[in-house]
């Protein structure tokens, strides 16, 4: 089992899921997608974390982003378990739930907890973008809900940084000023970036959002 990392191609499948057979790069298409896993059907924190997902899903798609979620158990469990979701969470699952019975994606993903059995699967998150390559990986304790705002936040990083030679600050939000990237000489950038360059120190120099 190959650990992945971040850059790394993204390994396609094919697998059940709650809205039938899917194959992983045909789901995305030339789009962008996010993968993430959860330890068993029925469990708390990922019973909110799927209601919740399901409420972002206009925002995933304005980003062009397709969800997919995984969990071990069936796709009659699945079904069972999506009643709950929509029924506790006040929503309706829009996205597929792989059923990852055999574990065949969890070990492509590296998804098994290497201190505890070995079927529970972490609470991972990766981002992969239209090439197919990995831009980030997150993964949370069991005792720890996923942050949507964040994964957006992020999302919203990796497609700026994607097309212009910028870098976004901590706590960075979109439309506000990022980072100027460092192999671009003052002169050069400011040709770029018509809209001004700060220079604070020669390697960190500021810009408004080009976007904007």
């Amino acid at each position: 089992m190959a650990t992945i990392r971040l850059g790394d191609v993204a390994p396609d499948f094919t697998a059940e899921t709650s809205q039938g057979s899917l194959n992983f790069y045909d789901y995305l298409g030339d789009g962008w997608g996010i993968l993430f896993s959860h330890p068993a059907d029925f469990t708390p924190v990922c019973t909110t974390e799927l209601g919740t997902a399901a409420k972002f899903k206009a925002e995933f798609d304005k980003r062009n982003v397709k969800m997919m979620a995984l969990s071990v158990d069936g796709a009659a469990s699945h079904h069972e378990w999506i009643k709950d979701i929509n029924e506790t969470q006040n929503t309706v699952v829009n996205f597929p739930i792989i059923a990852d019975e055999d574990r065949k994606v969890s070990d492509l993903y590296d998804m098994i907890h290497p201190n505890a059995d070995d079927t529970l699967t972490v609470r991972s998150v990766f981002i992969i973008g239209p090439d197919k390559r990995v831009k980030l990986i997150l993964t949370y304790p069991a005792s720890t809900g996923r942050n949507f705002y964040e994964l957006l936040r992020v999302i919203d990083s990796l497609q700026l940084t994607a097309h212009h030679k910028v870098a976004t600050p901590a706590n960075w939000k979109n439309g506000e000023k990022v980072v100027v990237s460092p192999s671009i000489p003052t002169d050069e950038a400011k040709e770029i970036f018509t809209k001004g360059v700060e220079e604070i120190k020669p390697y960190l120099r500021m810009t408004p959002d080009p976007t904007t």
